[in-house]
């Protein structure tokens, strides 16, 4: 399957550009069945990104739907120059290869997460949310589930007792009325610095893997940029930037005035356990079910996450005891079980 791919790709690349000698180069992947590869064509050496996106896995509808809504609302993604659905083929433009995460410092992050920021608050004013699927009760339950079965279970060995999972229970309903909530509005799902770029042209960031963005909680997306899986910024600089969102959000009436400083940062808080506490368990299945072993260098990170915000609540004291306790002292990079 995997040689089938590569040979249909190559053939769709030369036939789409016109060039019976072009080869592609990896150019990056994702945590799913989809890939990317660049083309360097004609005497310009112009550069592509062929998508790969097998349709019985990965159905590139989506992507592109979600893509087109994004640029009617004025956001850098990638153009679209051809595709076919059927054979899950797309020929895209090609932002280049400088995500924010390496670039990301003291000294870059006010301008790169200014940039970042505005390109929400333009997302969440005037993208098209008409006919899309709302990230609802049911959904958000479903990613909670995902942590007891990967994280405690395949990747700690953990049998759960019934009374943990009252625990488990009773702190995903506070995450679940915390996130209801909330004014909707457009929500990307994975807004960080791994699918952020720096281009040099057309305007920063160029916004990538947006093909699961739903119709949820406001501050869902500034969660994932402000606290990241793949880098740490200290408390009192992020709740500084979420009040500057906030007021940003309360002139554009995208919320009223009784969201104040501290109902606005509980939302934020508890949206981000939400999504911390999911990427624990999906971290560990990227590993365990899919072979991509890279993301449980990450674990030590998202579970200081969890484990430091849900502290900071009285009702999700007994959940971050519960955490900590079956993770000891363990190294969370390390498989834990054969």
């Amino acid at each position: 399957m995997h040689n089938d791919r590569a040979t249909l790709r190559l053939a769709w690349a030369r036939k789409v550009l016109d060039d019976a000698s072009l080869e592609l180069a990896p150019a990056s992947a994702d945590a799913s069945f989809r890939s990317y590869w660049r083309a360097v064509t004609g005497p310009a050496h112009s550069s592509w990104i062929i998508m790969d996106s097998p349709p019985a896995q990965e159905d590139p509808r989506p992507w592109l739907d979600i893509g087109a809504r994004l640029a009617a609302a004025g956001l850098h993604v990638p153009a679209v120059h051809a595709h076919d659905v059927e054979q899950g083929l797309l020929l895209i433009e090609d932002l280049g290869s400088h995500l924010y995460l390496p670039a990301l410092n003291d000294e870059t992050v006010e301008q790169l997460y200014g940039d970042a920021m505005d390109s929400l608050l333009r997302m969440q004013m005037h993208v098209d949310v008409a006919g899309m699927q709302t990230y609802d009760q049911a959904f958000l339950r479903r990613e909670l589930d995902i942590m007891p079965e990967w994280f405690l279970g395949r990747h700690l060995g953990v049998t759960l007792t019934t009374a943990e999972r009252e625990v488990l229970g009773q702190a995903f309903e506070v995450l679940l009325h915390s996130a209801q909530e909330q004014p909707l509005s457009f929500v990307h799902r994975d807004f960080h610095s791994r699918n952020l770029l720096i281009v040099d042209q057309g305007g920063n960031p160029g916004i990538i893997d947006f093909q699961g963005a739903l119709i949820g909680p406001i501050t869902y997306d500034l969660a994932s940029l402000l606290r990241d899986c793949y880098i740490t910024w200290d408390r009192e600089r992020v709740e500084g930037w979420v009040e500057n969102y906030r007021m940003r959000l309360r002139e554009a009436r995208l919320i009223d005035d009784t969201v104040d400083t501290d109902r606005f940062q509980r939302w934020f808080d508890l949206i981000g356990l939400q999504r911390h506490i999911k990427v624990l368990g999906l971290f560990c299945r990227l590993w365990y079910r899919d072979g991509k072993r890279g993301y449980l260098d990450d674990l030590p990170r998202v579970f200081a996450y969890v484990s430091r915000v849900a502290r900071r609540y009285h009702e999700l004291a007994d959940v971050a005891a519960l955490l900590e306790r079956h993770v000891g002292t363990r190294d969370l990079r390390e498989s834990q079980t054969t």
